[in-house]
């Protein structure tokens, strides 16, 4: 089974000055059910977009996304919301954790998104990601380490076939970065999740069996592949 299958996507923005500029061009992508994929590209190159595209946060203008079989492209905005909340986790550089409430909180929000609040659950991904003793503590009464597992907990929270994780190491220090990296794979593992990761860091990179240029992936202008040069192993 296929966790995801891309065919023919495309994203174009006008510049100030008029100019249709493409940003993402991916003739074809597919992850299986269960793999992990490692995509390196740097500052600009379109990742984010593409996670965002992926995600159902942008429209595409052109192509076909579907995740775990559901075609999400030609929905509309709150239907890929909640195509989203069903099949998808995600992990932001920034966390995106909310301030005024607490971990165990922060879990159980995303959860009204999806199936409904299993609080059982919600304290337990947080024992698993070793925050058992920390759910009723606040975003900014934790290390940045312990926000970044927060954050992983709630990408799981709803069961997802799918984790994105959009440089989820990039306000870590190298020893915290490589622990958030092995429990995402852990824990997506563990829930028999796909996960497709995007970096610009070769260390992080080297962690993955399979890791792709995503110059290869990405080809955008006069058939030409921009971004950042590189080939994946």
């Amino acid at each position: 089974m296929r966790a995801l299958e891309i065919a023919g996507l495309e994203k174009s923005y006008l510049t100030p000055d008029g100019e249709k500029h493409t940003v993402v061009r991916v003739p074809e992508f597919a992850l299986d059910a269960g793999a992990h994929i490692a995509l390196q590209g740097s500052s600009g190159s379109g990742k984010t977009t593409f996670l965002h595209l992926i995600a159902g946060i942008l429209a595409a203008d052109n192509g076909r996304i579907r995740i775990a079989g559901e075609e999400i492209t030609g929905l509309s905005e709150a239907e890929r919301d909640r195509a989203r909340a069903q099949h998808i986790g995600y992990v932001f550089q920034t966390f995106n954790l909310l301030q005024g409430y607490t971990a165990l909180e922060n879990v159980t929000l995303a959860m009204r998104f999806g199936a409904g609040v299993d609080r059982a659950k919600a304290e337990s991904l947080l024992e698993r990601v070793g925050l058992g003793d920390r759910m009723a503590y606040r975003p900014r009464q934790l290390s940045v380490g312990q926000q970044q597992r927060v954050a992983v907990a709630r990408a799981l929270a709803n069961g997802p076939q799918l984790v994105l994780a959009d440089e989820p190491t990039g306000n870590l220090d190298r020893t915290h970065a490589f622990e958030a990296v092995d429990l995402i794979r852990e824990v997506c593992r563990e829930n028999e999740a796909a996960l497709l990761l995007v970096s610009h860091d070769a260390a992080i990179l080297d962690r993955f069996e399979d890791r792709r240029a995503f110059t290869d992936v990405n080809q955008t202008g006069d058939g030409q592949q921009s971004g950042m040069a590189g080939a994946g192993a």
